[in-house]
């Protein structure tokens, strides 16, 4: 009994006391520093594994090559120009790379690549669509509204309207060809035979019964489209809309 009551005034000796709080608290540092190194090593062992899964593994790999939005084009000739490296981890995968190869295909207006988790990736094209036919060298050609000849024709949409083109026209005259037909009304996109392109400057309509329709440049297409639905009323052979705020008739 005696011992006990001496531990017992050991234990509440002040001194005693501090020194197992000191040790206690020490332990107590100690255990949360290893806690934080544990999952320091933990997290980074993390980081590691899961860079080597998405960079290097072949487990996250390009195993295919999907195609949407694609009409004139097969599947086969969009794969072949995208040129993707399958087998290659898929977070690796060139996207900006592919894209350009897409886009230079003539057919292409745009195009958008991506990451179809977890071994694919993903090409959606924007195909061009054809605002007129253009006879280039004996050729019929598709034309978009931005004047890109993008497609061939055995023989002549009857829904699309002509472009006559010289031999030395230019580019940015088939440009300003396109926007011309582009904004056309559809009633009045039904009358055109064909449309005359020589200069940016001389672009004229030539109407399937014969009537034409001087338009000069594209400047102010809209506001032409609107004074020669007008103007379409009146008989005449010939429409002259190059200044649509005075157009006059001939014949």
């Amino acid at each position: 009994m005696a011992e006990r009551r001496s531990a017992f005034r050991r234990v509440r000796d002040p001194e005693e006391l501090v020194r197992r709080r000191f040790a206690r608290r020490q332990w107590a540092r100690r255990w949360l520093v290893w806690r934080v190194v544990a999952a320091a090593v933990v997290a980074l062992a993390l980081v590691v594994g899961l860079g080597w899964l998405f960079l290097f593994s072949a487990v996250l790999a390009v195993d295919r090559v999907d195609v949407t939005g694609n009409r004139l084009l097969s599947d086969r000739e969009v794969r072949a120009a995208a040129k993707v490296d399958v087998g290659r981890p898929l977070a690796r995968a060139d996207l900006a790379a592919v894209r350009a190869r897409v886009e230079a295909l003539p057919q292409v207006r745009e195009v958008d690549v991506s990451r179809a988790w977890p071994d694919a990736v993903l090409v959606q094209v924007r195909e061009r669509v054809a605002v007129a036919v253009v006879e280039i060298e004996g050729r019929l050609r598709g034309m978009d509204a931005d004047g890109v000849v993008f497609r061939d024709y055995d023989t002549a949409p009857s829904g699309l309207p002509r472009i006559r083109v010289a031999a030395d026209t230019r580019s940015e005259a088939m440009a300003e060809g396109a926007r011309v037909v582009g904004v056309l009304p559809r009633a009045i996109a039904k009358q055109v035979d064909h449309v005359e392109l020589r200069t940016i400057d001389q672009i004229s309509l030539r109407l399937r019964d014969g009537r034409v329709v001087r338009w000069g440049s594209a400047e102010q297409s809209e506001d032409k489209a609107r004074v020669l639905a007008v103007l379409l009323e009146r008989e005449a052979r010939e429409y002259d809309v190059t200044v649509p705020g005075q157009p006059t008739t001939r014949g």
